[in-house]
């Protein structure tokens, strides 16, 4: 047996959120990667951002030990600039460093975004506005609309997107859409929030217009079992286990 097969490299996992000012925001991811920490004693977790909160992401990297390899999980709920253009720069900037898929679109996370639509108390009766944050990135159209599709297939709804940025429509004229011209009939208006974590992006959700807003997907364990799955699936099966 070889020096290498006795000591196999370490593979660190590094979880790259956005970064958020709000502070139940930041303990979100924080409580997060605590519980892949949990589920995985055997790999160590490290946390990193890729705007608005330190460390960044290069920052981070630039610290590990140069013999160990890196596993860069996106904890983002899909592709997008962050995921295309800061990640994937900071990752070929460092040998030894892979990339992970994103961690949506997912049927547990769709479950998820139903759970919490109907803990907030929102119906598939009502007009249903899924908010998601938007992306300038042409891949991620189609994997919104993956997500609406098992949203609506779960809960029975006809749900709509909003957007809060880079695509129409935005989330307040997506509630009004969903709320229709009946006057004083019109309908209930309800919004699933594909977010991750309070927030910029929430608070505006909930300055919409809308009836009933659900909270963002905040923390569970199918999140966390996620972030392990995008790690298994690139890193050496040594550390995957």
């Amino acid at each position: 047996m070889n020096d290498n097969e006795q000591h196999p490299r370490p593979t660190i996992l590094v979880g790259a959120s956005h970064g958020t000012d709000n502070a139940d925001g930041q303990a979100v991811i924080r409580e997060l990667l605590r519980r892949v920490r949990a589920m995985r004693p055997s790999v160590l977790v490290v946390e990193a951002f890729v705007d608005v909160q330190q460390p960044s992401l290069v920052e981070v990297l630039a610290g590990l030990p140069a013999e160990a390899d890196v596993v860069i999980v996106p904890v983002l709920l899909t592709v997008g600039f962050h995921t295309q253009v800061d990640i994937a720069e900071a990752a070929a900037a460092r040998p030894g460093t892979s990339v992970a898929a994103p961690l949506g679109p997912d049927t547990r996370l769709s479950q998820l975004l139903w759970d919490r639509f109907v803990e907030a108390g929102g119906s598939a009766d009502d007009g249903v506005v899924i908010a998601v944050a938007g992306s300038t990135a042409a891949a991620a159209v189609p994997r919104f609309h993956e997500l609406r599709e098992q949203f609506n297939a779960i809960g029975g709804a006809d749900a709509r997107l909003g957007y809060g940025a880079a695509l129409d429509p935005r989330v307040p004229a997506a509630v009004d859409l969903a709320r229709g011209s009946g006057g004083a009939e019109s309908r209930r208006v309800s919004i699933a929030s594909y977010l991750l974590t309070p927030g910029f992006f929430h608070d505006r959700v909930t300055e919409s217009g809308a009836d009933i807003v659900a909270a963002p997907l905040g923390v569970d364990d199918r999140i966390a079992q996620i972030i392990l799955e995008r790690f298994d699936a690139v890193a050496p099966a040594a550390a995957s286990v």
